[in-house]
Formats: structure tokens, C-alpha cells, sequence
């Protein structure tokens, strides 16, 4: 049995100067919690939400009987928004967030932040994150490596990438659907179908919809000018020498062998910025945790048990 809750901080825009926000969360909290087990934190990625990782949060609350955070970062779910939107900002808020509620040497699980196209999702438990979180776990594990006691990033490498062209398509389709003022969520898809043939990458995208309590229309919860100017800076990786910044803690790399985003050459780099970084090799994309939930899981569990 697991306790569910669910906390939001007050939404809507701020414009500040890298100051750290207060970032609305789920916590998933098992009835009989390990004592001295670490708790965990789980990030999501660019357009996501801290519901897409609502079924890997319960499995390994339930597994590692520890506290679990889904968080929602800036600019997405039920966080605040604001006009700085990059990787060092995200993970000023992460730390923050470690800070604030005494998190003692939590571990950090992110996917992606990278090229790719949006995931394969359901409509009943988009059990999934897109692109960013693994960035933003690197980068709070490289600037403030003593706050973390294990790493798992996702399917993603400490390197510079060129964003896919996709990812403004799907802007400007939100766009559209904004200025549309829309009453439904099939006039919002309809939409979104001149900028996106794949109906599950359109569902995906259209979580952020929500209705306006005063006119009932749908609107989006999400700033999407801000994400839009951001969306050049999300390709690149803050660190660039790995003798300047390392983590050494306990790191899990997870890699979908269908995918290229983690490819051997990078390995080298990876151990340089990771030294103790251990691979682990999942038969699936890169939507790793959406693919293969249950594999994905059983390396999870198995690597922060061996590290109690």
C-alpha cells in the first residue's frame, strides 16, 4: 500500500533573475518506509508533466520502500513560470528544492534532454517523460555534487545536441491552439494535426491543456512564448570539461539499445564527468521507462540496493 499526495504551488508568470522557484511535486510515500533508505527524486521532461512518471514513482516506492518526489519543473505542470528558462536555472531549482524539504543525500532520476521526438504514450497513464530531465540531474549532480547520493540519468549523454525542428512545429501548433481559443480538446487536435501526423505525440502534447475557469475555454498551462525562445539553449550541455566539474557518486547510465543518443564513443566522456558511472543496457528506444517500464524498474531497484 502506498500514501499518495499531491502538492501545487501557486502557477502563473513571474519574471525574476535566476532566482529558484518553488516547484510543485508528487510524493509517493510507501505505508512502511526502510529506515535510512534515501528518498528519490524523479524528473520530466520538456512539454511533460510530473504525471507522466506516476507509474515508475509508485513501483519503486513500493520496491525500495522510500519516499518518491515526482516533481513538476519550471514552467510545466503546477509550477510557477518564469522568464528564465535553461539548465542552470532548473537545476537551481532542484537544489532548492533538496534544501527545502531536508532531503538528505537523495538520489536523481532523469530522462533525456536531447534531439529526439516526442514519446508513445496512452491516454490513461502517460507513464513516460520527454526531453530534459536527465540534463537537469547531470547538471545539479556536477555543480552540487555533495547533495545527491546516487545519479540515474536516462538514455541521455553529458554532450551538446542540435534540437530537432519537430519541437517548433509542436510550438507553434500549441500557439495556434491558444490564440484559437478552443472549446474542446478535438478542436485543439484538429489543430494540432497540421503540425503533427502522430496521434500519440498530439495527446501527449495536448495534456497542457486546461479550461479557464471564467470563460471555459481551453487554454494552455504552460508559457509557450517562454518555452519557445528557449528552445535553442535546450540542446547544449552547461559543462564542457569534465576536469572542471565531476561527480563521484554512484551513477546508473540507462540506454535503450534502439537508440542513439547514448553511442560508445561518448562513453569515455561520460566516465571522465562519472567515474563511477555503470551502464546499464535496456532492449528498447530511447523512450526507455515507456517501453520497457518493467525492465527499467528491475535496474533501478537493483543498482540503489546495492548501494545501501
Amino acid at each position: 500500500m502506498l500514501f499518495f499526495r499531491q502538492f501545487r504551488r501557486g502557477r502563473g508568470f513571474r519574471l525574476s533573475f535566476n532566482r529558484q522557484l518553488s516547484l510543485a511535486y508528487n510524493l509517493y510515500e510507501p505505508v512502511n518506509i526502510k529506515p535510512g533508505h534515501a528518498p528519490l527524486i524523479i524528473l520530466h521532461g520538456l512539454f511533460g508533466s510530473k504525471q507522466n512518471n506516476r507509474s515508475i514513482s509508485k513501483a519503486l516506492a513500493r520496491d525500495l520502500k522510500a519516499r518518491v518526489y515526482a516533481l513538476d519543473l519550471r514552467n510545466h505542470g503546477d509550477s510557477p513560470h518564469d522568464a528564465v528558462h535553461e539548465y542552470s536555472a532548473m537545476a537551481d531549482d532542484v537544489e532548492e528544492f533538496i534544501q527545502e524539504h531536508e532531503l538528505r543525500v537523495p538520489s536523481l532520476i532523469g530522462h533525456s534532454m536531447s534531439v529526439s521526438s516526442l514519446p508513445p504514450i496512452s491516454n490513461s497513464d502517460p507513464n513516460l517523460t520527454s526531453t530534459r530531465g536527465a540534463k537537469v540531474a547531470m547538471t545539479v549532480a556536477l555543480r552540487s555534487p555533495r547533495l545527491l547520493g546516487a545519479l540515474v540519468p536516462v538514455d541521455n549523454a553529458p554532450v551538446d545536441a542540435i534540437l530537432k525542428s519537430d519541437f517548433h512545429n509542436y510550438v507553434q501548433g500549441l500557439r495556434d491552439i491558444e490564440v484559437a481559443r478552443v472549446q474542446k480538446q478535438a478542436e485543439a487536435d484538429d489543430i494540432l494535426k497540421h503540425h503533427e501526423k502522430a496521434l500519440p505525440i498530439r495527446q501527449f502534447l495536448l495534456t497542457n491543456l486546461v479550461r479557464s475557469t471564467d470563460c471555459g475555454h481551453l487554454h494552455l498551462r504552460i508559457p509557450i512564448k517562454t518555452l519557445a525562445l528557449s528552445l535553442d539553449k535546450l540542446g547544449d550541455f552547461p559543462f564542457k570539461n569534465p576536469n572542471e566539474a565531476r561527480y563521484d557518486g554512484p551513477t546508473l547510465v540507462v540506454r535503450g539499445t534502439k537508440s542513439h543518443y547514448v553511442p560508445n564513443d561518448v562513453l569515455p566522456l561520460i566516465g571522465q564527468f562519472f567515474p563511477r558511472f555503470e551502464l546499464r543496457d535496456i532492449d528498447s528506444g530511447h523512450w526507455v521507462i515507456s517501453e520497457r517500464p518493467e525492465a527499467f524498474r528491475q535496474a533501478v531497484v537493483e543498482f540503489l540496493q546495492e548501494k545501501e
